[in-house]
């Protein structure tokens, strides 16, 4: 068992030069973490060896991926040291579980939003909170929508996607249901008006990336195997996948055969992430656009480490560009610190603000309306840090869109 999933990161080749460890966020903030080089392939020499060589310091990675995109030698070092808390690593407690099971908190939340919402906004159950659960009082805490995405859509939207002549399927995600539904509502305005009708998955399931970080892994797998069933069904009934969410979409890309053994080969080239969709679309010819002749805005863009992973940040960038009233500033490669659910955690806390001090600084000082991210927890966190308002690229395409135009001219 060892072998097999320990030994398939290219481990070996590994040249020693140390990038990867220049450039992690983590090991520049907390001296008790040893870096991606020893934590990864200098200690997998040894756990291929002998379970006992696993290092508890490993919890302190945030998978953030910097690592791999740095590597010269393409050596996984992020998913081996996943792989390796996988394999050797303890089990959930309380909070590993509350934090992970998204998809089951965000049910009961949205039924009392009203209370959640508030009793989450208190200090005092924040301090309750944190000497409990061990969820640092200083995160920033989402709140929960009075209704999720898929109800909306079923009820408003359903029936006019099938006027379309082209379809898509979209897989929206745990944050665009339960937490933030306007960024469903965007897409679906943004992608109508470009000619594409709407399709949602029968029962997705969340991608698994917060069960993978937090001891969760064979329920991800399970949840991992569902969303390519439904994936393998859409395609086969002629519609690709469309997602918002970098962190779902590199799981479901990446972590799905990396970390999980799910197979992805025969879906993962008809996946894409919504603006590289778009910008496909527009630059093949097959839409066209009509801009708000009044919409102004200064905005900073954050690309997120698992966009710079995708390598796809560039179609974000070149789609912002295109709106004539943008003022766009690209902000410099930073993490933000809050990885998925690492920087909620009490322990962690201190480190994920420190990490994420330089981009906060270059936000305050460039002073934007809004920053542009596509990743639901750094707008958490950026939010919470700086103050700035935080938009989704295709939010702000429906805003600086002339929807009705543009529907027209893609009929």
């Amino acid at each position: 068992m060892q072998e097999k999933n320990l030994s398939k990161f290219d481990f070996e080749q590994c040249q020693k030069c140390a990038i990867c460890t220049n450039v992690c966020p983590v090991m520049a903030n907390n001296p008790k973490y040893a870096g991606p080089k020893q934590s990864g392939p200098d200690e997998n020499r040894y756990r291929l060896k002998n379970g006992l060589f696993f290092d508890d310091a490993l919890k302190y990675c945030m998978n953030c991926k910097r690592c791999e995109v740095a590597c010269p030698s393409n050596v996984k070092v992020g998913d081996m040291i996943q792989a390796a808390k996988i394999e050797f690593g303890h089990g959930p407690g309380l909070r590993e579980l509350m934090v992970a099971n998204t998809d089951a908190m965000g049910k009961i939340a949205t039924k009392f939003a009203h209370l959640v919402n508030f009793g989450l906004s208190l200090a005092p159950a924040k301090a309750l909170v944190e000497a409990t659960v061990g969820i640092s009082r200083k995160a920033p805490m989402p709140s929960y929508s009075f209704t999720t995405f898929e109800s909306w859509f079923k009820k408003n939207k359903q029936e006019e996607q099938s006027k379309f002549s082209r379809q898509i399927s979209y897989y929206h995600g745990c944050y665009a249901n339960y937490n933030y539904p306007q960024l469903g509502k965007d897409f679906v305005s943004v992608l109508n008006a470009l000619g594409f009708g709407v399709n949602l998955l029968d029962g997705e399931r969340c991608c698994g990336v917060a069960k993978i970080t937090n001891g969760l892994a064979a329920k991800a797998a399970e949840d991992g195997e569902h969303n390519v069933n439904l994936f393998r069904k859409s395609i086969a009934e002629g519609r690709d996948i469309v997602t918002v969410s970098t962190s779902c979409t590199l799981t479901i890309l990446e972590e799905y055969p990396h970390l999980l053994g799910v197979e992805n080969s025969d879906v993962k080239d008809h996946i894409s992430l919504v603006e590289k969709f778009i910008y496909k679309e527009i630059a093949s010819g097959r839409v066209k656009l009509a801009w708000k002749k009044d919409y102004k805005a200064k905005a900073a863009y954050h690309c997120p480490c698992h966009q710079e992973k995708l390598g796809w940040g560039v179609f974000t960038t070149e789609l912002l560009k295109m709106i004539p009233g943008l003022d766009l500033t690209v902000l410099d490669s930073n993490c933000c610190g809050i990885a998925g659910t690492y920087g909620f955690k009490k322990e962690n806390r201190e480190v994920s603000e420190q990490i994420g001090k330089p981009l906060f600084d270059q936000i305050k000082k460039v002073a934007p309306d809004f920053v542009a991210c596509e990743c639901e927890t750094c707008k958490w966190q950026i939010e919470g840090m700086t103050k700035v308002p935080v938009k989704n690229p295709v939010s702000i395409l429906a805003q600086a869109l002339d929807l009705e135009a543009t529907g027209k001219l893609n009929s």
